[in-house]
């Protein structure tokens, strides 16, 4: 069995520190209106002032009225004790300005974790559940009127990587994609093909691009024959085809990329099984609906929105907004706690009416979240003669803000990416970026790095020397950790060593203690990622642990068949190493190779 998180074992000693001082009478219970502080431990900014470190004392000191580094001291007498006392991860505590108490672990407690990693390697990484909610996630859900694009495939990275976080943490997630096939979009897509398909020009509101024109070959017979016979609503008839056809491609690119979907919902399915009319009327009994200029409106006012919102047009037709509300009845009649909608920078302005009109109908606010992405802007090598205003500094180089369209036809697509850097680099890079930032993509420097690797091969060259050139190889950095310790295994047998089946009294100093200590923090960065339904501190750790085993490689003679039981430790150590990468790339949907 794996014990509790190194950060978690530190946070109950320290609270038990606490409370022994309160029990003993050296601080008094706190009361009245003073709340109990959590306990909060982190890493110190410098590792040389510990492993851990805790705030409390200087929490305490306005409700005990007493000076920080007094209450400090206090405590830290009082967790050695409790550590003298009883099974506890702490061997030191010093006090430091101006109330700091950092921690120092017991070897033991770090050989205790990696012993539990030995012997339960698929367990390594799971933490407690914060929450066994049941989460509905939308992403992605770009409209059926041509193929994903690198800038709308966003969601695709940051919904199923949130996703993949937040079932390590204990929820159930259903992942979903909602496909808005009603409106124009369609007959103007439609009018486009068949424009191209009688040789005349795209309509002004029409779509461009080659996939038009192949979607315009691929037309069947029998569409072609229903939409040209007289009366036939041309435009409408092979939209709806050529949405279909587009919907096929969008699923084949998200599964190429090992995105999954649970549930794919549209638009139409919700005004055909009643769900908008329901919610509407819903809002109509709450008296949050009326009538002004033959048009339905919502009070959207009452529930923090800028402006009341339309539902119905004067004409009848349902806005999307419409949609919108009978989405979330028909999402939270299917049991989910908690709705989660992945949306673009664009969608900043319908947060407040779609919470107001969740809360109108009864539901709990705060259970309907929109996390809104960042703007992906498209970046190239600047060139002489481009336009000035569109310039912009980019890792200290000077490049060119490129345009993209889907209805221009000027984007690339996913499958693009895909082709030219591969489903683990695509995956690291959004992975690896605060879903709410803006992302300044350059194409070419990720086939530039791809193109580097393949070249060179990792293995021929000292790890961190292209990134000490600028390089950033990122994810294949991690994945050479991994397969050089596969390799390194590999050879161990060969030379008939094998990893001993515990590092118990090995772990006190040196390169070995240096790499423990970076391997147990993993459960501690899950947690921290579930917390903040973000990703780029795995990433970043998964650097952090590749770059410890590199050092720990270097400074440590793993193969030695003069000493095989320090071999056999070290090597253990190192198959502990091996599977926290895997753990970690796994979280990410990487793959952790055995051999580069």
């Amino acid at each position: 069995m794996i014990p509790q998180p190194i950060r978690t074992q530190v946070r109950d000693a320290v609270r038990r520190g606490w409370e022994r001082a309160v029990a003993e009478g050296s601080l008094a219970p706190l009361g009245g209106d003073a709340s109990a502080p959590d306990v909060e431990v982190e890493h110190p900014a410098n590792p040389d002032h510990g492993d851990l470190a805790t705030n409390l004392a200087m929490k305490l000191a306005r409700p005990y009225r007493k000076a920080p580094m007094e209450i400090a001291t206090l405590l830290a007498a009082k967790i050695v004790r409790d550590a003298a006392d009883g099974p506890s991860p702490v061997e030191a505590v010093e006090v430091a300005p101006p109330g700091f108490l950092n921690v120092r672990i017991k070897p033991a407690a770090l050989e205790a974790v990696v012993d539990g990693i030995l012997s339960e390697p698929g367990a390594w990484g799971q933490v407690e559940p914060t929450s066994t909610r049941s989460v509905n996630v939308e992403f992605v859900s770009a409209n059926p009127t041509g193929p994903l694009t690198v800038g709308n495939a966003r969601g695709a990275f940051v919904g199923d990587l949130l996703s993949r976080v937040l079932e390590a943490g204990g929820q159930r997630v259903t992942r979903e994609y909602y496909f808005n096939d009603v409106g124009g979009q369609i007959p103007n897509l439609g009018a486009s093909i068949v424009a191209l398909k009688r040789g005349e020009p795209v309509p002004e509101n029409g779509y461009h691009g080659e996939y038009v024109g192949e979607l315009a070959t691929q037309v069947p017979d029998e569409v072609w024959n229903e939409a040209t016979a007289p009366g036939a609503d041309s435009a409408a008839l092979v939209g709806h085809w050529a949405a279909g056809l587009v919907r096929e491609g969008i699923e084949a690119s998200l599964e190429r990329l090992g995105v999954h979907f649970d549930v794919w919902t549209t638009e139409a399915s919700l005004h055909e099984a009643g769900w908008v009319e329901r919610a509407v009327e819903r809002l109509r009994e709450h008296g949050d609906v009326y009538e002004l200029d033959g048009a339905v409106w919502f009070r959207s006012t009452t529930y923090g929105d800028d402006k009341d919102r339309v539902i119905y047009r004067s004409n009848g037709e349902p806005t999307y907004f419409a949609a919108d509300i009978g989405y979330v009845a028909e999402k939270f009649s299917r049991g989910f706690d908690h709705l989660i909608y992945i949306w673009g920078a664009d969608h900043h302005g319908t947060i407040a009416r779609n919470r107001g009109a969740a809360e109108a109908m009864g539901y709990p606010r705060e259970h309907v979240q929109m996390l809104i992405m960042g703007w992906v802007h498209f970046v190239r090598p600047w060139q002489p003669g481009d336009d000035e205003s569109k310039v912009r500094i980019v890792g200290g180089k000077k490049m060119t803000k490129v345009g993209m369209s889907k209805r221009e036809g000027t984007f690339d697509t996913l499958d693009d990416l895909l082709a030219e850097v591969g489903i683990d680099a695509a995956r690291w890079y959004f992975a690896s970026r605060s879903a709410n930032m803006d992302i300044d993509f350059d194409f070419g420097h990720l086939r530039e790095v791809r193109e580097l690797v393949e070249r060179r091969r990792l293995r021929e060259r000292t790890p961190g020397e292209d990134a000490e050139k600028g390089v950033d190889l990122g994810v294949y950095y991690v994945q050479y950790a991994h397969a050089r310790i596969a390799s390194i295994l590999r050879k161990a047998e060969d030379a008939g060593l094998k990893p001993a089946m515990t590092v118990a009294g090995t772990l006190g100093d040196g390169p070995e203690a240096a790499l423990a200590r970076a391997i147990v923090r993993l459960p501690e960065v899950v947690e921290d990622a579930v917390g903040g339904e973000e990703t780029q501190g795995i990433t970043a750790y998964a650097t952090e642990l590749a770059t410890a085993f590199h050092a720990f490689y270097r400074d440590a003679r793993v193969i030695d068949p003069a000493e095989p039981n320090r071999s056999a430790s070290r090597l253990a150590l190192a198959r502990a190493a091996q599977v926290t990468l895997a753990q970690t790339l796994g979280l990410l949907g990487i793959s952790a190779p055995e051999a580069m």
